[in-house]
């Protein structure tokens, strides 16, 4: 089997992208005035074309990578990524770029780019940016389009909404913070301040800038960047009455638990001295999951309704106090909107997306501001304040059925035979939910958003371009069989990740809510896969099939999980699923 080395391109050996952890726009030298004057007003003006422009535009945003598709409508912007210090990635489908961009952000690696053509290019990104817009994700996607003289004429791959042509403007409208279709030079300057606002705004999420091939060669003046505004500052701390408020809420409750979200994922050093020093127990949604690491004493575990359930029992049963610290009480997190959670409850909440604040439940005490800060000061508080600890909670114990002890020691190992950090990417929630023990090193990124098919692989690679740590995708063969060409992408750039594929030749979720909700009546759920050694074979990378806790330590033994491609074929009973309901 092949040995894979250092990320690259195609033929050659190449260091790893360090990762990139500034989201600051412009260097020092291009800073604004003190009075929010232009940058650099003595620059001396020069033409340049405006697919140049937009190309410096990106490296101003310090963007170091993009995964697209050219097509012969965005060939201008790619001339000059040519030459630009911007890395490029070749996908083998559209939807593939947005997800490796998204999977590119979440581990850390910047703003999140991609780059497509027109028509059918920009219309197959339109499940990545759905998905970035439902996490509040940032990222910059650029679409060409038909010359302008042509719209209304039947140009091929047309999208302008004239003459019969689809409305692609119309389609990104619900799935995008910010499109804009530039028609003249004179749009630009407004159309890249507004995507530098909506990229970093608290309350961020994808912008999309389509871009008619005839105006990406008209020239511009290059000094139109310096027209471009850095972002507000960020808002001040809050006030004492505030964290006041706070501090009582938690000291006067009996049983308080804190439910950490997405919102403390920047959080994990103040959120583990709080709650150690102060014994408040701990209860992740699934986006927050590893923010506290998932074995440390105050961790109940990740609530939510495909998980083991232990968190859900002990905030039902014993607290009388939640702190929704900015997480979502989404359909998963509230097990389908239980009222067991919240009933006979005080509940407070911080987030810095006022548009989740009250929009399931109405809290006592409320706040619209960043986590962490609010972490920071209260923790101050409760120090100053010589808060007792809390009492324990007891937590129903884990149990762990036959059918997943080599499923709980597979996920055990990857832990300890890597201690300096993982991550793994998941599309099938219910393996790594409750078996995979995350932390602030072992980092997990679920399927949220709109819960896709077929993102794991492509999101695995962004992450591992984005994180120099071995990376696990895990998936079903369903979703495999979406996305399962981009494993190419990451052999054509010795991407090195391990795609861990559950085989059970079924659709598990519409199987499950067939037999449950239908009296067994399956239709269009079951199918035939093929021979994924032979597949693997054919990929030039190794395959592994695990049916016991035997193969679990021989592929940990035998397979190099850092620097090669692996598919990890796990065999499944199509019958064995979840016994959660979901009603629909």
């Amino acid at each position: 089997m092949p040995h894979y080395g250092k990320l690259g391109a195609p033929g050659e050996i190449r260091t790893p992208y360090p990762l990139v952890r500034s989201q600051v726009l412009y260097p020092d030298e291009l800073r604004a005035h003190e009075e929010g004057g232009l940058y650099n007003s003595n620059h001396q003006k020069m033409k340049i074309t405006i697919a140049e422009l937009i190309v410096r535009f990106m490296e101003r945003l310090k963007i170091t990578c993009v995964f697209g598709m050219p097509g012969a409508h965005i060939l201008p912007v790619y001339d000059q990524l040519r030459s630009s210090s911007i890395r490029t990635f070749l996908v083998k489908h559209e939807q593939g770029a947005s997800f490796m961009s998204s999977g590119f952000y979440r581990a850390g690696g910047g703003i999140a780019a991609c780059i497509t053509t027109a028509g059918p290019g920009a219309t197959n990104l339109a499940t990545g940016l759905a998905n970035a817009y439902a996490d509040n994700l940032p990222m910059l996607a650029i679409t060409g389009e038909t010359s302008t003289w042509i719209f209304g004429k039947g140009g091929l791959q047309e999208g302008s909404g004239q003459g019969g042509s689809f409305d692609l403007s119309a389609m990104l409208s619900g799935i995008t913070r910010y499109h804009c279709r530039i028609d003249r030079p004179d749009d630009l300057a407004t159309a890249l301040q507004q995507t530098v606002r909506i990229l970093q705004a608290p309350h961020s999420g994808p912008v999309c800038l389509v871009l008619p091939y005839d105006i990406q060669k008209m020239t511009v003046d290059d000094a139109l960047l310096d027209r471009i505004f850095l972002p507000p500052s960020p808002p001040p701390p809050p006030s004492h009455p505030d964290i006041w408020a706070w501090a009582n809420f938690i000291e006067q409750a009996r049983a308080p638990v804190l439910i950490a979200g997405q919102g403390c994922q920047g959080a994990h050093t103040v959120l583990n001295e709080l709650t150690h020093r102060f014994n408040l127990p701990v209860a992740t949604t699934l986006k927050g999951k590893g923010c506290l690491p998932d074995d440390a004493p105050q961790s109940l575990g990740c609530l939510g309704i495909t998980s083991d359930g232990r968190a859900f029992h002990t905030l039902a049963e014993q607290a009388d106090a939640l702190v929704f610290l900015g997480a979502s009480f989404n359909e998963r997190t509230s097990h389908l909107w239980n009222n067991a959670l919240l009933s006979g409850k005080k509940i407070a909440q911080i987030d810095h997306d006022p548009t989740r604040l009250g929009r399931n439940f109405t809290a006592n005490l409320s706040l619209c501001h960043d986590v962490s800060a609010v972490l920071d000061r209260l923790l101050a508080r409760l120090v100053r304040d010589n808060m007792p600890p809390k009492a324990n909670l007891t937590s129903p114990p884990r149990l762990i059925g036959a059918h997943f002890e080599w499923i709980e020691q597979f996920f055990t190992q990857l832990t300890q035979r890597f201690p300096q950090g993982t991550q793994v990417i998941d599309d099938n929630i219910l393996l790594a939910q409750t078996h995979f023990f995350a932390s602030p090193r072992h980092r997990y990124f679920p399927n949220a958003g709109i819960s896709s098919l077929g993102h794991a692989i492509p999101a695995a690679l962004g992450a591992r371009l984005a994180r120099d740590v071995p990376t696990f995708a895990i998936l079903g063969d369903g979703g495999f069989q979406m996305c399962g060409m981009e494993l190419m992408t990451a052999v054509n750039y010795r991407i090195p990740i391990n795609v861990l594929m559950i085989n059970n030749g079924t659709l598990g979720l519409i199987r499950k809510n067939q037999f449950q909700l239908y009296e067994g009546r399956h239709i269009d759920c079951d199918f035939i896969n093929p021979d994924f050694a032979l597949l693997a074979r054919a990929f030039g990378i190794p395959h592994y099939r695990i049916e016991s806790t035997a193969d679990v330590s021989r592929l940990f033994e035998e397979a190099d999980l850092i620097h090669a491609i692996n598919l990890i074929e796990i065999p499944w009973d199509k019958n064995l699923f979840p016994g959660y309901r979901s009603d629909r």
